[in-house]
Formats: structure tokens, sequence, C-alpha cells
């Protein structure tokens, strides 16, 4: 009766290590690491180029909004959807749309907490709740701006390796896959999209293209114009490229420039406008009751609309003397 008992044992032991050796392959196979690099490099090539496919980009698998078939069929009904997936891909940040929305509601929710815990006016309620949702959307933004920075950074040596990779008698698809090899992050990544489509069979303009829409910099554009032409006309396009590398360069001088003359605007910006939030806040902290009067006199909501309206004036106006295009 004891060999039976300790036969038993054994064997659900073994079929109990066979169950989680199935679970650990189950996951492997659709979330371990290869397979998250090859859906992040399909991702990453399906959502470049949204514009009328061809019977080569039809093999390429397209990205999901959602992790739920449900969600999936309701967000495709949703207009310019895609604009926000093409901003989450642009950000580098790893987020599906459900879950970019998932977090604006959040924080939406916080926003109302937190205005509920300092016994907020209704008006201020919403304004937390507004300011709430915006929170990750502003973040979003922030992450995309900085990784657009970096790339157009990187652009100018990017282009003369091309450039070099050319002149040593390489194919421009070789020029590509050294870019891959050789350049850093985050460039590299955008490039290995690129090299990939024409891998697969799509034609280098498309594969162009589709770089140039994941990548809404004007510099990478005027690179992205001229290989088109030359590959139609001809001509030297190495000598094509370094001049290009050249112009990107002197560009990012100047503006640099600008940059640093133009920094003490942007922080006055910044103070005035928030100076008045934060008074405001402050002031609720110390008298609860003060701000009241702008709620319950009839006068108050004009004043208040007015004096919203005046700030968005300003900061517009104050936006568009710091920011100068270069």
């Amino acid at each position: 009766m004891d060999y039976l008992y300790y036969l038993f044992m054994m064997l659900a032991f073994i079929a109990v290590v066979l169950f989680l050796e199935g679970i650990y392959l189950i996951w492997s196979a659709y979330k371990g690491p290869e397979a998250v690099s090859i859906e992040k490099r399909l991702q990453s090539i399906s959502t470049g180029w949204h514009g009328e496919a061809s019977e080569s980009t039809k093999l390429i698998k397209q990205r999901l909004l959602s992790d739920s078939p449900v969600l999936e069929h309701i967000l495709m009904k949703v207009p310019c959807i895609h604009s926000i997936d093409r901003l989450l891909i642009q950000s580098g940040m790893q987020l599906n749309v459900t879950s970019f929305l998932g977090y604006i509601g959040i924080a939406s929710l916080g926003g109302i907490a937190i205005a509920s815990l300092l016994n907020l006016h209704f008006l201020f309620l919403l304004l937390c709740m507004a300011i709430g949702g915006l929170i990750p959307v502003f973040l979003i933004f922030s992450v995309r701006r900085k990784r657009l920075t970096k790339i157009e950074e990187q652009l100018p040596d990017t282009i003369d390796l091309m450039a070099r990779a050319l002149k040593a008698g390489h194919a421009f698809s070789a020029a590509l896959q050294m870019v891959v090899s050789e350049a850093a992050e985050p460039i590299a990544g955008e490039f290995r999209g690129t090299f990939e489509e024409v891998n697969y069979g799509i034609s280098v303009q498309e594969a162009l293209m589709n770089l140039s829409t994941r990548i809404p910099i004007t510099d990478l554009r005027y690179f992205v114009v001229a290989v088109l032409i030359q590959h139609k006309n001809g001509g030297n396009l190495a000598e094509l490229l370094e001049n290009i590398s050249g112009l990107i360069r002197a560009r990012l001088k100047l503006l640099g420039t600008i940059r640093v003359l133009s920094a003490e605007g942007c922080l006055s910006a910044w103070i005035l406008s928030c100076l008045p939030f934060v008074l405001a806040f402050v002031i609720h902290l110390v008298n609860p009751g003060f701000l009241n009067v702008l709620f319950t006199d009839p006068a108050g909501p004009t004043l208040i609309g007015n004096a919203l309206m005046m700030m968005a004036i300003g900061i517009y106006m104050m936006s568009r003397i710091v920011k100068i295009r270069v």
C-alpha cells in the first residue's frame, strides 16, 4: 500500500512539473522575449504607412489597438483612432490605445478624488478632473518630443554613415543594414523597420514613405525626398547625402543658439502661466472660504471666464514669441 502511495505522489509530482512546463512554453510562445521582439518589429512596420495597401503590405501583421477583440472592434469605429496609435508608436512607449485611454481615465478619477478630499467647488472639481486626464497626454507628448529630438540629433551621423557606405561601393539596402547594426537607438530601430520592410518585398519608395510617416521630422523628409529623386533620375547619392547632413548640422547649430537665447522667455512664460492657478490653490489652503465669492456672486463666473480667456490669449502670444522656426 505504501508503494502505491509513493508511486501516486511521484506521478502527481511529474504531472505538476509537466503542467508548469506546458504553461511556461505557452507563455514563452506568446509573451516571451523573442515573441515580444518579433511583435515589436512587426508593429513598427505595420504602423508606418496608412495609405493604400499594396499586395506586399497586406502580408504585414497589423498592430492591435486592444488585447480584447470586443474593444478592438469598438475602437476601429472611432474616428482618428489611428492617430493616437501613431502617437504612441512615435513616443516609443510599449502601450496600446486601450491602455493609454485607461491611464487617462485613472488619472481623471485621481483628480476628482484629490478635489473631493480638498472639498473644492464643483467647477474646480471639473478642472482637476480635466487636468488629471491631460497628465498622461502631456507625458506622451513629452516622451515623443524627446525621442524625436534625439533622432534628429542622430540623423546627420546616420546619413554620413550611409554616404560612406555608398562611397565604399555598397548598395542602398546594405547601407541601411549598416545603420541598423552600427547606429545607436532609437534611430537604429526605425531604420531596422525600413530595412525589414525592404526584405519583406515592399518597394524602397513605400518603405521610405513609411519611415517619414513614423518619424515626422522635416530633416528626415529631406533625406527621403533626396533618395527618391535619386532613385528616379539618377545621380551621385553619396555626395547628395553628405550635403544634406551638412545642412542638417548647420540648422541644428542655429537652432541650439536660438534655444539658448529664448530660454529666459520660455521660463517667464511658464511662470506667468502657472502663477494664477498656484496662487489660487495656496489661497484656498490658507483660507478655504476666500474664493467662494467668485462662485456665489452672479458676476463671478463672468470674471472667471474673462480671466481664463485673457490667459489663453496671453499664453498663445508668449508661445508664439519664444517659438522660432528654423
